[in-house]
C-alpha cells in the first residue's frame, strides 16, 4: 500500500522566509496606513468563497453553527463587497470563516500586518517539537560542559 504525499503549496513562503519578513517589518518604519488591510481582507474573503464548496448560504449557515449567532449570505456579501466600507467581519466571525471554508488566508493577512504569522495544527505540532529537539540538544552540550569540568576537579584531586 502507497502512501499519498501532501501537495505541497507552492505559493507558502517557507518557516525560514516567514521570520526573515517578520524581522524585516519589525525594523521597517511605518508608514501613514500600512495597516490598512481591508482591501486585501474583502479579496481574500472573496476567493475564499469561490475556493469552498460550500455556497455562500451554506457558509453562513455552518458559521451561524459554529458561533451561536445568525449569519446570513447577505452579511458575508456585505463583508466581500467593496462598495460595504461599513461592514467588516468581526474577529470572532473571521476565525470561523475561515474554519468553515478551510481557507486560513484571512488570518495570515490580519496576523502579517500585525508582525505575526500562523501555522495550522500539524505545522505548529512539528515546530513545537523542533523547538523541543532544539532545547534537548542545548541541555545535552549543558551536560557534557559539566561532565567535562568534573572530571577536571576529580582529575587534579
Amino acid at each position: 500500500m502507497s502512501k499519498r504525499r501532501e501537495k505541497t503549496d507552492t505559493n507558502q513562503l517557507s518557516l525560514l522566509d516567514l521570520l526573515q519578513r517578520t524581522k524585516e517589518m519589525q525594523l521597517t518604519p511605518s508608514t501613514r496606513g500600512s495597516m490598512n488591510i481591508e482591501a486585501s481582507l474583502r479579496r481574500s474573503l472573496s476567493e475564499g468563497i469561490k475556493q469552498c464548496p460550500l455556497d455562500a448560504y451554506q457558509i453562513a449557515g455552518e458559521m451561524s453553527h459554529l458561533l451561536d449567532e445568525t449569519i446570513t449570505a447577505e452579511m458575508i456579501y456585505s463583508w466581500t463587497a467593496e462598495s460595504k466600507t461599513r461592514h467588516q467581519i468581526w474577529g470572532s466571525r473571521l476565525a470561523a470563516f475561515c474554519r468553515v471554508t478551510n481557507w486560513r488566508q484571512p488570518l495570515e493577512i490580519v496576523n502579517e500586518s500585525a508582525g505575526m504569522f500562523c501555522l495550522p495544527g500539524a505545522e505548529a505540532l512539528r515546530s513545537e517539537i523542533q523547538k523541543l529537539r532544539e532545547e534537548e540538544q542545548k541541555a545535552a552540550r549543558e551536560r557534557k560542559k559539566r561532565e567535562l569540568f568534573l572530571q577536571e576537579m576529580e582529575g587534579k584531586k
